[in-house]
């Protein structure tokens, strides 16, 4: 069987996988207000199959980078696939770590900070050849986040990301512990989702600082010229290339995931040659390893915790909650003013605390924080008080299922 025909099959059996998988939730859980969370469980799942661990696009069992295993490093998905490339793949926000995933799906917070810094003007990247300039690959990244942003807003982060996933799983955890959750005041709640943007900030300042010689023609900080054989060598920020994803918690969760599984070689990223865990410390450092588990630990206690300070959440949310992007954006969260009683369900159901579907009168309430999870459309209970639209499509809406149950008592 050839390569074609097998991804053909496999693609094929995963879609019937999922719409089978789709099918039972809908008869099997009789909890209409679980029905949702149930499918957007089941959806991350399935994501996680396609993005994390790049099981459908390939490749399989191909030579380059073969140490790191069955993880997809090598597939160009763009000249594969689209018939034009896109090196690094395809530019969606979620954190799906380039180093053990691939490029297959990318997160654009390291194509951004690769970009500037050490690819801004070097034809030659971790194992690939650019035929366009930083600016030009800037301009594809950036595109792609606007557009896919426009079109579904932060449901990529409610419905899509691994790394949202491993924070439901721990907010699962705890309530297998019949443990409840820690709320931030208001104030706190407000003052982590302004530090999504100074983190971003930072270290794309960062990354211009770092490839100042080839931006600007001068180094702002000595010894920052690229040079080496690979041409990424750059004196004292040799090993600070994507200064975020040094301390980004995804990418050991990914190393760890996969390595677990068997996708990774783990004899390979823990090798001694240079020293002891020498190629560990491109994939996995002591800084994101701590961040890492105090994420994990602050997730335990406050559900969705690093979802409120994420800077790539932030990315997408501002290009897609904020003016003009707000007044374009696809997928949005509308109230019924005249159907909502201020109960507070929406607010206290909220997993990342917004508030905006239950302080603003109508409209559109789609802020920042919602991450389109419809949590709380689907616990509102006022039959139509909040709706989750699509291109002004109603996807969904809430339901009265309180007076729907008693209706069904009177009658049985």
């Amino acid at each position: 069987m050839s390569l074609e025909t097998s991804g053909v099959l496999i693609v094929t059996l995963y879609i019937a996988i999922v719409l089978i998988g789709v099918f039972f939730i809908f008869r099997l859980v009789k909890d209409r207000t679980k029905k949702v969370s149930s499918l957007r469980l089941f959806i991350q799942i399935a994501a996680v199959v396609v993005v994390f661990m790049g099981l459908l696009l390939g490749p399989f069992n191909q030579p380059l980078w073969q140490p790191l295993g069955s993880s997809p490093r090598d597939r160009l998905i763009g000249t594969d696939v689209f018939g034009t490339q896109f090196p690094d793949g395809l530019s969606v926000p979620i954190l799906a770590c380039y180093y053990p995933n691939g490029r297959t799906v990318t997160c654009p917070l390291w194509q951004i900070q690769a970009y500037i810094f050490p690819f801004w003007d070097y034809s030659r990247g971790y194992g690939v050849f650019y035929s366009t300039s930083g600016i030009e690959k800037l301009a594809i990244v950036f595109g792609s986040l606007i557009i896919l942003s426009l079109v579904l807003g932060r449901f990529f982060c409610g419905w899509l990301c691994p790394f949202g996933l491993y924070m439901d799983v721990l907010t699962r955890i705890r309530k297998v512990f019949r443990k409840r959750h820690l709320s931030f005041s208001e104030k706190t709640n407000t003052q982590l989702g302004q530090l999504r943007y100074i983190i971003i900030a930072i270290f794309l300042i960062l990354s211009v600082i770092f490839g100042s010689y080839a931006i600007f023609g001068t180094q702002i900080i000595p010894g920052t010229r690229p040079g080496g054989p690979l041409g990424t060598e750059a004196g004292i920020v040799g090993n600070l290339n994507e200064p975020f994803c040094l301390v980004c918690p995804m990418r050991p969760l990914c190393v760890l995931a996969e390595c677990g599984l068997g996708a990774m070689d783990y004899s390979y990223v823990s090798q001694i040659t240079y020293g002891p865990f020498y190629i560990t410390g491109f994939y996995v450092t002591s800084i994101n390893l701590a961040v890492l588990i105090a994420v994990t630990i602050l997730s335990l206690a406050y559900r969705r915790f690093w979802c409120r300070i994420c800077p790539l959440g932030a990315l997408t949310a501002l290009f897609s909650t904020f003016t003009p992007f707000k007044q374009i954006a696809l997928t949005r969260l509308h109230k019924d003013e005249h159907k909502c009683t201020k109960c507070g369900v929406c607010k206290r159901a909220c997993p990342t605390q917004a508030t905006q579907m239950y302080e603003a009168k109508g409209g559109d309430v789609t802020e920042s924080r919602c991450m389109l999870c419809a949590r709380c459309v689907e616990l509102c209970p006022y039959e139509g008080a909040l709706e989750l639209k699509f291109a002004g499509k109603t996807v969904m809406k809430s339901r009265n299922w309180l007076n729907q149950q008693n209706a069904l008592e009177q009658e049985n």
